[in-house]
C-alpha cells in the first residue's frame, strides 16, 4: 500500500528562502494576500486533503472508469473526494476574485497541483483540466462568457477540458476537420470528433465545458485558420442552471496503460451549439494560453511521479532484508540488512530525490513568472514574464517528464519483482507516469520548441537573460568577491559556470549547422533540451545549497532537512550533472549517423 505524504517542509523551503516569492508577489495583484503564513496553512490543509482523501484512492482507483450508453461513471470513492474538495473551495485558490476566486497567485495553485498528482494522478486530472479552461477564457473570453460560466468554473461545480486532437492529426492541428458553421443567433454549428479527451466526460460534475478547435468556413489554410470554440455539455439556461443536452457525446473511452481512473474520451459534436472564443482563426494563440497551464502541470506531474516513487522506494529499502552489507554487518540482531545499506540502493534513492526537489525547485521558479504573466500590475511586466515562462516551459515539460518515468522506473527496481506486482503500486506509478511524455506535446516537440522558437527564432534572446541570471548568481563567489560561503560552493559553482557558458556555445554552433543542414535542429534538439534541463537543475540545486549553508550557519532548526538538503545536492552535481557532458557530444555528432540510413533499410 502506497501512502503518500505531502513535502510541506521542501515546498516551504522553496517559497519562503530559496525563491523568495514575497519578493515576486509585489508585481502581482492583490499578491500581497499571499503571505507565508498564509501560504504555509494552505499547502497544510492541501497535503491533509491529499494524504487523507486522495492517497486512500489511488491504487483502488486504479479498477479504471466505465463507459455505458454514452455516460462514464469514475472509479469508488471519486465523487466523493470531488465534493470535499469543492466544498473546501480549492478549485477556486488561484481564480479571479470577480468571478468567486480567491485571487491568490498561480504559483500556490501550482504547488497545490503537485501534491494532488502525486496523492492521486488519475484524479488530479479532472480539477486540473478545469484550471487550463479557466485561464483561457480569463484571457481571450468575452464578458458574456466570463460572466455565465466563469463562476461556475471557478467554484468546481462545472469542469473544463481542451480538445484538439482528432484520429488523423495529432500535434499537426492543421489537419484537423472538425467545421463550426455560423448559425443565424451568433452562435456556431459544430461538426466533428475529437480524441483522446482527458476528463471529457465523468460523473463528478454537473456539466462540463469543452475549448474546441475547429475551422470556420473558407478559412486560410494551416493553423493560420483554426478558430476557438466554447461548447457545453449543457447549454445554460438565463438564471445559469444548466439546460437541454447539446449535441456532444462520448462514443467511448481509451482502454490505457496507465491513469485508468482518468476518463480518456473520444467526443462526437454531432452539429453542437457551439461560441467563439476571441477572434476568428486566432484559435492556436488563444490556446497557447491553454497549453502552457497544462505544460507547467504536466512538468508537476513528472516531479510528483519521481516525489511519490521516491516515498514508496526509500520506505520499502528501509524494511527489506536482503544479504549484508559489503562493508559490515549493520542489523546484528537480524537475519540479513536492510537493502539501504547497498550502494547501488541508495544511488537509485538518491536519483529519485534529485529528481523530485530539484524538479519541484524548477517549477516554482517558472511559476513566479506565471503569477505575473496572469496577474501583473504592469503591461511590460506580464509581457517580459510571459517570455521568460514561454522559454521555461520546454525545458520544464520535456525534461522533468523524462526524468519523473525514468524515476518511476528506478521505484520498480528498488522494490525488485515485488515492484513488478500490481499489490505494491509501484508498478502503477510507471505506468501511470508513461503518459506525460507524450501529452501536452511530445519531447521531441517540447525539444524542437525550444531550439526553434525560443532559441533560434528569438535570436537566443531569452537564452541570453536566463544564461546572464545564471552567470550572475556565480558571480558573487569570484575571488574578489569572496564571501563566507565560497570554498563549501566553488566546486558546484565552478561546474554550473562552465556549463551555463557551453549551454550559449551548443546553441550558436547548432544554429550555424543547421544553416548548412536543416535535419541539424532536429537530430540534435532532443540532446539539447536535456542538456538545458540539466543545467537549469543544476542552477536551482545551487540556489537551494547556498540557501542551506546559510541557514545551517545562523539557526538551529531544520538541520537534518538542511543537510540531507546538502547530501541530495552533493549526489546531483558529482553523479548526475555530468550526463550533461554525455548530451553534449551527442549535439556535436553529425545527422549522418540518424539520417543517412535508407527508408527502406528500416
Amino acid at each position: 500500500m502506497i501512502n503518500y505524504r505531502a513535502p510541506l517542509e521542501d515546498l516551504n523551503f522553496l517559497f519562503n528562502v530559496v525563491m523568495k516569492m514575497q519578493e515576486n508577489f509585489l508585481q502581482v495583484r492583490q499578491g500581497e494576500i499571499a503571505t507565508p503564513d498564509v501560504i504555509a496553512s494552505i499547502f497544510t490543509e492541501a497535503g491533509k486533503f491529499c494524504e487523507n482523501e486522495l492517497s486512500p484512492i489511488y491504487q483502488t482507483g486504479d479498477s479504471g472508469c466505465v463507459w455505458q450508453d454514452g455516460n462514464v461513471t469514475t472509479p469508488k470513492g471519486f465523487r466523493e473526494a470531488y465534493s470535499a474538495f469543492i466544498a473546501a473551495g480549492w478549485t477556486s485558490l488561484s481564480g479571479d476574485p470577480e468571478y468567486g476566486g480567491q485571487g491568490l497567485p498561480s504559483s500556490v495553485m501550482i504547488a497545490v497541483n503537485e501534491m494532488l498528482a502525486g496523492a492521486n494522478w488519475a484524479w488530479s486530472m479532472y480539477p486540473g483540466l478545469s484550471e487550463g479552461a479557466i485561464a483561457t477564457l480569463e484571457a481571450h473570453g468575452s464578458i458574456k462568457q466570463k460572466e455565465e460560466y466563469l463562476h461556475k468554473l471557478i467554484s468546481g461545480k462545472w469542469s473544463g477540458t481542451m480538445c484538439l486532437t482528432e484520429s488523423h492529426c495529432g500535434t499537426d492541428l492543421a489537419q484537423i476537420k472538425t467545421r463550426a458553421e455560423p448559425a443565424d443567433d451568433g452562435s456556431y454549428v459544430v461538426t466533428g470528433t475529437k480524441i483522446y479527451i482527458s476528463a471529457g466526460d465523468h460523473d463528478l460534475t454537473e456539466n462540463i465545458i469543452h475549448i474546441v478547435l475547429a475551422k470556420l468556413p473558407n478559412s486560410p489554410q494551416g493553423t493560420k485558420g483554426i478558430s476557438l470554440f466554447l461548447i457545453p455539455k449543457f447549454l445554460p439556461t438565463t438564471d445559469g442552471s444548466t439546460g437541454p443536452r447539446n449535441n456532444v457525446n462520448c462514443g467511448s473511452i481509451e482502454k490505457k496503460m496507465g491513469i485508468h481512473g482518468s476518463a480518456t474520451c473520444v467526443l462526437h459534436f454531432d452539429g453542437a451549439k457551439g461560441f467563439l472564443v476571441g477572434n476568428p482563426h486566432e484559435g492556436m494563440s488563444a490556446m497557447f494560453t491553454y497549453m502552457n497551464v497544462a505544460r507547467i502541470g504536466t512538468a508537476a506531474q513528472g516531479v510528483a511521479a519521481a516525489e511519490l516513487s521516491y516515498q514508496a522506494a526509500a520506505a520499502y529499502a528501509k524494511d527489506r532484508l536482503a544479504m549484508r552489507s559489503i562493508s559490515g554487518i549493520k542489523n546484528i540482531d537480524g537475519p540479513a540488512d536492510p537493502i539501504i545499506v547497498h550502494p547501488d540502493v541508495r544511488r537509485m534513492l538518491l536519483t529519485q530525490r534529485a529528481i523530485a526537489e530539484g524538479g519541484r525547485a524548477m517549477v516554482v521558479y517558472a511559476s513566479q513568472f506565471a503569477d505575473v504573466y496572469r496577474a501583473g500590475v504592469s503591461e511590460v511586466s506580464k509581457a517580459e514574464a510571459e517570455n521568460r515562462l514561454g522559454f521555461c516551459t520546454p525545458i520544464l515539460k520535456g525534461f522533468l517528464t523524462e526524468q519523473g518515468f525514468m524515476c518511476a522506473s528506478l521505484g520498480v527496481q528498488v522494490f525488485g519483482g515485488h515492484g513488478y506486482v500490481k499489490e505494491w503500486g509501484a508498478e502503477q506509478i510507471l505506468r501511470d507516469s508513461r503518459i506525460s511524455m507524450l501529452y501536452e506535446g511530445t519531447t521531441g516537440i517540447q525539444a524542437l520548441d525550444l531550439i526553434g522558437r525560443k532559441v533560434l527564432l528569438d535570436e537566443f534572446f531569452q537564452l541570453k537573460v536566463f544564461t546572464n541570471e545564471i552567470l550572475s548568481f556565480c558571480a558573487q563567489f569570484l575571488p574578489w568577491k569572496r564571501n563566507q560561503y565560497t570554498f563549501k560552493m566553488l566546486r558546484k559553482i565552478l561546474a554550473l559556470a562552465r556549463l551555463t557558458i557551453r549551454w550559449r556555445y551548443l546553441a550558436i554552433r547548432l544554429g550555424l549547422r543547421a544553416k548548412r543542414d536543416a535535419d541539424y535542429v532536429g537530430a540534435g534538439s532532443v540532446d539539447f533540451l536535456m542538456y538545458s534541463g540539466y543545467v537549469y537543475m543544476a542552477y536551482m540545486w545551487s540556489k537551494m545549497s547556498l540557501e542551506a549553508h546559510i541557514k545551517l550557519g545562523s539557526s538551529q532548526d531544520n538541520q537534518e532537512f538542511l543537510q540531507a538538503k546538502l547530501h541530495t545536492s552533493d549526489f546531483f552535481f558529482a553523479r548526475m550533472l555530468p550526463m550533461a557532458e554525455s548530451h553534449s557530444r551527442n549535439l556535436m555528432a553529425s545527422t549522418g549517423s540518424v539520417m543517412d540510413m535508407p527508408t527502406s533499410s528500416f
